[in-house]
Formats: structure tokens, sequence, C-alpha cells
């Protein structure tokens, strides 16, 4: 967690003159905050990019959803309820609103516009910035190994809670529909949101945990039944895999220890005790990634064993193939050389007596190798 960066506190901003003035300017922007809130605050996708969805609860089970910027920078400025905007940076229109209503500091901004930023949790003077890295399977694709990373950015302040993500995100969208049928959960206050939120990012992993064991069973029936050759790619490929959700995962433990246990005025005590939940999902992911790992190393020394044991049953096939060909090497290196006096050379039945000496040869080695067990 970095040192705290001073910058304004969002409700002291006033509102900027693009957004409040009169006449074409402002009748445009509540033209298109009207255009888009049918469409755009029931959980699915904005029908106009210019307006991201906003959940605003002002009361005991009252949650407005269509907020145009207008209501947006009103309800920030009042400091009422609480006010959840989700952010698609696809959008520019949409991270705008970051700077000219939310006055977030700069640096946090270009985090947000940088989507190779690490995960991190930092503090500002009013609010709380937190990165998470998200990670799913590659839907379209024909490799089962490959997968898919994304930021999800938090903006988590006394009075509201701004997410921002590129394009759909499953996590989001599954909390705000939750909201629509639960609406006492954005009255809950905007850590208890956000909680939620992370939550979700954090059980998906588990599905992922899931493929990873369904990988590892299918490669040690490979390895112990039929031996493919393909299961050395495969092999490595996990390895890829798992090494790549450690290293996602490490920093983001450390953020769930910093959100759980570091006092901070936007984190009451019994809120934190729900981070602290997350933070024991992060250490159970990280100890099954331990543990695959473990695994795969065991399976691969497996598969090399094997292929070794292969190797030497080749090679001890061939030394016996060579030992036995000796008797017969010799023997017709012996008579085969040019001198005259050569033993059954004259013999009527010489050529029957060597085939008979080099099958007798042989067939001692075969007996001396069978009576020490080499065959």
């Amino acid at each position: 967690m970095s040192d705290s960066v001073p910058t304004n506190p969002p409700t002291d901003r006033p509102l900027p003159t693009e957004l409040t003035g009169s006449g074409a300017v402002s009748g445009a922007v509540n033209s298109a905050a009207n255009s888009a809130a049918n469409g755009a605050m029931n959980g699915g996708a904005a029908a106009d990019s210019r307006l991201p969805r906003c959940f605003h609860a002002v009361g005991e089970g009252s949650v407005h959803r269509e907020l145009n910027v207008r209501e947006i920078a009103n309800a920030v400025r009042e400091a009422q309820g609480t006010l959840w905007v989700d952010i698609d940076s696809n959008s520019r229109q949409q991270l705008a609103l970051l700077e000219k209503v939310f006055n977030f500091h700069p640096l946090s901004i270009e985090d947000v516009l940088n989507p190779m930023s690490r995960p991190k949790v930092e503090q500002y003077d009013g609010y709380l910035f937190v990165t998470l890295r998200v990670v799913r399977f590659q839907e379209e694709t024909t490799d089962p190994y490959d997968m898919e990373t994304a930021n999800l950015y938090f903006f988590l302040g006394p009075s509201f809670l701004v997410t921002v993500h590129s394009g759909p995100s499953p996590n989001i969208d599954r909390v705000a529909e939750v909201a629509l049928r639960t609406p006492d959960l954005i009255s809950r206050g905007p850590a208890r949101l956000a909680h939620h939120i992370m939550d979700a990012a954090v059980d998906a992993f588990f599905p992922i945990l899931d493929r990873v064991d369904e990988f590892l069973d299918s490669l040690e029936e490979r390895v112990f039944g039929s031996f493919d050759e393909e299961s050395l790619r495969d092999i490595f490929s996990v390895k890829r895999m798992i090494l790549s959700l450690r290293r996602y995962l490490a920093p983001q433990r450390e953020i769930f220890n910093v959100l759980s246990n570091r006092p901070s005025p936007l984190l009451p005590a019994d809120v934190q005790l729900y981070y602290r939940d997350i933070y024991d999902h992060m250490l159970r992911i990280n100890d099954s990634l331990e543990t695959y790992r473990d695994l795969l190393s065991s399976t691969m020394e497996s598969y090399l064993s094997q292929v070794s044991n292969r190797l030497n049953v080749v090679t001890k096939g061939l030394s016996v193939i060579a030992t036995l060909s000796i008797p017969f090497v010799v023997v017709s290196g012996m008579w085969g050389m040019n001198f005259s006096r050569i033993p059954f050379s004259q013999h009527p039945y010489g050529f029957e007596l060597i085939v008979v000496a080099q099958l007798v040869l042989g067939g001692g080695l075969i007996w001396l190798f069978r009576n020490r067990k080499w065959l």
C-alpha cells in the first residue's frame, strides 16, 4: 500500500460548468440521460454509452437507478445515502466523470487508463483506490489452457463507490442483478457493496481451480495409462497456467490483508471482518495452487521416469541382441580369414559344426542372462 496522496475531497468540488450550464449544453446532458435511462440501468448494456450504470440508495428500501450526469453530480455533492456508479472505460464520456464529477486524483485516473497497471490499494484524501485483476478462460480459442485477464478498479468513498472496467464484467453484472432484486444491498453502504463485488471477483477463481484439477486428473491418466507423448506439452501448459495464476494472486492477497487489518475511516471494523473472509479465500486459493504445483511436479517426474524406463528397456534389448551376436561375429570373423590352414575347412561337415557351435554359444549366453535375471 503506497503512501497517502493528498487531493481535494470529491464532495468539495463545485459542479463543472460544462455539466451545469444552461441552454443547449444542459439540455443535451439531460436528453442523453433520459435516452439511456430506459436501457442502461436494468442490468444490461447501456443504450447510450455516455451514461454509466448507477444505483443510488437514499432511504430505507428506496433505490434510484435512472440517474443522469446532473443527478450523479448532485448525489456526490450532497453525500446522502449510497451511490454506486459503474463505468465502462471504453466510453470516453463515462471516464470523464472521474475527473469532472468525482474530482479523483490524476494518478488514480492514470492507473485506470493503463490496462497493465498492477493490483494495489492506495489511500487518497477522501477515498480508497483499489485495483484488482480478474482472470477467466478464453471462450473463443482452441487452446483449453488459454486465459485472459482484466483489471477491475474501485474508488471507495464515504458515500459512494465507483467501479471501472473495460467492456462487460460478469462479476459486476452478477452483483448488479442481485442489487435489482435486493435493494438493501446498496443501502448497506459503499464498503459492503465493494465487498460483494470483490468477493464475486475472488470467487471466480474457484471454477478455474476446478478446471486445473480436471487437467491434472487427465494428465495423470495419460501419463500412467496410455503414456501419451503429447502429455509433456500439456504438462508445461498447465505449469505455465499455474505460475500465471500465482503471479496474479500474490499481490492481491496482500491487498485484502491490508483491507482487512489496516485501520481506515472508510472501512469500519465490522466491515473489515467481511474483507478478512475474502482474505481467507485468497489463502485457500493460494494453498490449492501450491498443491497443484506439487502434483504437477510429481506428474512430470513420473513422466520423465517412464521415459527413462522405456529408454532403459530399449537399451537393454539392444545390448542383449549385441551380446548374443558376439559368437556369430567372432566365429564368422575367425573362419573368414584368408589362411590355408583353417580348422574344419576340409571337413565334410565343417559348416554344420560351426553353426552348431555358434548356436551352443548363443544358447549358453541366453542361459547365463536368464540365470542372472538379465532377461
